[in-house]
């Protein structure tokens, strides 16, 4: 195949003429697929059914010391629960808050609490004149979702091949007081899958804020979730790097096994310094009286150790891996020579980031879903909603089976060639 920009008008023209007709011809197959969020599919939520049958009536709840699973208390988790997460996030459990079921919901109320009553002694954020917060892009819609919520000014910070530009970061956080913070998804980052390079990892840590309270809202959403055993990316320690370098109230650290147990009754954590974890949970005391505390134990007696969990996740990599691996086999197979797409292969994590020709994104999406395939708002991935130049696209593999996934990503393929031709057509009339 022949790169679209080197063939001419009529080429075109004919080749568009066939693509249009395959692309009617999926308008009448009445489909309803779905690539828009990375949601496990039914066969990977069945792995951890068997939760379920952990606790029962015979279950001894009450402790001879006296501490009762079922009733009041242990704000910060039960300490079972907190051993499982500080070894998944190689840190120590006087680290480690375990909460409800929602990472996501950690992270907003950690931006509320900054917003109301301030970081260790600092001035609420209500009431500084001008609030900023730094979203590497593409990058994870709901973080900036929060921020924009609390009415805080989004910084695009543009992604490289190893994280975060952090020449831009570094003269941004320590010229400007208002900014509080950073989303960073650390590990197979959502959407691109790129892992943080160590010497980006060492940088943040050495990072000189103006402001006092500037944390690294550092989301390890998938740092168990590989693709492949002998393929595994590593991540540096945050928290370890952090103390090194001076600062160890900066890193906030969130998890939950969300997309390790049940989507939506997993558990979420966040880890700190042990000065960051006494402030928070004096806040957290006047918000709530303590956890589920039942659900978290029965992730621990479903789990036990951090080496059943892998396995655990095993499991899960060998039914997601074969979906991404049609995903960019069709990609490689239908677009690798026409010069009008690029995208990535991770080795981790939850999605496939691709890149249209500029001013091409909406287009693809919008044609996508009257050909009856939802696929993520074209410009989610940058904060606003607003790509600058329109042409990233977060493909997200997990939920649809394998038959389903392979027509939902065809009719993606039919629709990136023909807005490609109608965009390469409209350049050359100029």
């Amino acid at each position: 195949m022949q790169a679209y920009m080197k063939k001419n008008r009529a080429e075109l023209l004919t080749i568009k003429a066939e693509l249009e007709r395959s692309y009617e011809q999926s308008k009448t197959e009445g489909l309803a697929l779905n690539m828009s969020r990375g949601n496990p599919a039914d066969n990977q939520l069945d792995l951890s059914m068997k939760m379920l049958d952990v606790l029962d009536a015979q279950t001894p709840l009450k402790l001879d010391t006296g501490f009762d699973y079922r009733s009041y208390g242990g704000l910060d988790g039960i300490p079972e629960a907190k051993q499982l997460i500080a070894e998944m996030l190689e840190v120590k459990t006087d680290n480690v808050i375990v909460q409800g079921n929602s990472s996501l919901n950690l992270m907003y109320d950690s931006i509320s609490r900054s917003f109301t009553h301030g970081v260790l002694g600092e001035m609420a954020w209500c009431k500084c004149d001008t609030l900023k917060f730094l979203c590497p892009s593409p990058g994870y819609d709901r973080h900036f979702a929060i921020t924009e919520h609390f009415g805080i000014e989004l910084i695009t910070i543009p992604m490289n091949d190893d994280g975060p530009d952090m020449d831009m970061i570094e003269t941004l956080v320590k010229e400007d007081a208002s900014i509080k913070g950073i989303w960073c998804v650390p590990k197979y980052s959502n959407p691109l899958g790129i892992t943080y390079s160590d010497d980006v990892v060492r940088r943040f840590a050495r990072l000189q804020p103006a402001a006092k309270d500037f944390r690294l809202y550092w989301d390890n959403a998938y740092a168990e979730h590989h693709l492949y055993s002998d393929k595994q990316e590593t991540l540096l320690n945050i928290l370890e790097e952090c103390e090194i370098a001076g600062n160890p109230d900066m890193p906030y650290i969130f998890c939950s096994t969300s997309k390790i147990s049940f989507a939506g009754s997993g558990i979420a954590a966040m880890a700190t310094s042990v000065k960051n974890i006494q402030d928070i949970l004096q806040k957290l005391s006047i918000q709530t009286i303590g956890p589920d505390k039942l659900n978290q134990l029965r992730h621990v007696k479903f789990f036990g150790n951090i080496e059943t969990l892998r396995q655990h996740m095993c499991k899960h990599a060998d039914i997601i891996r074969p979906k991404f691996e049609m995903v960019l086999r069709i990609l490689e197979e239908e677009l690798s020579e026409l010069g009008i797409g690029e995208w990535r292969t991770p080795k981790g994590g939850y999605f496939i980031s691709f890149d249209t020709l500029p001013n091409c994104a909406k287009e693809v999406v919008e044609k996508a879903a009257i050909a009856g395939l939802t696929m993520t708002s074209a410009g989610a991935t940058y904060p606003y909603g607003k790509d600058p130049e329109d042409k990233n696209i977060r493909i997200a593999p997990s939920f649809p089976n394998l038959e389903d996934l392979e027509k939902a990503v065809n009719i993606f393929a039919l629709c990136v060639k023909i807005v490609s031709i109608e965009k390469i057509l409209s350049m050359k009339d100029k």
